[in-house]
């Protein structure tokens, strides 16, 4: 899951299917994309525009911290 994704998403304030519809996929779709990754190179450059974020910033897996 990357976490900044969600995080961008929640700070505009889109739900799962508002984005799906934006990269013209279904709801289910793109919430499997969001766990395995599998995102096309024209949805990632629509999500990096659409969030105005950095590949690195916006697909960064690296696991949070455990407190």
């Amino acid at each position: 899951m990357f976490r900044n994704l969600e995080a961008e998403q929640r700070r505009k304030g889109f739900t799962n299917a508002d984005v799906a519809q934006i990269l013209n996929i279904s709801r289910a779709t793109y919430e499997a994309k969001k766990k395995n990754g599998k995102f096309t190179r024209p949805e990632i450059v629509t999500l990096l525009k659409l969030f105005g974020c950095k590949f690195e910033y916006l697909f960064d897996d690296t696991p949070t911290p455990a407190a």
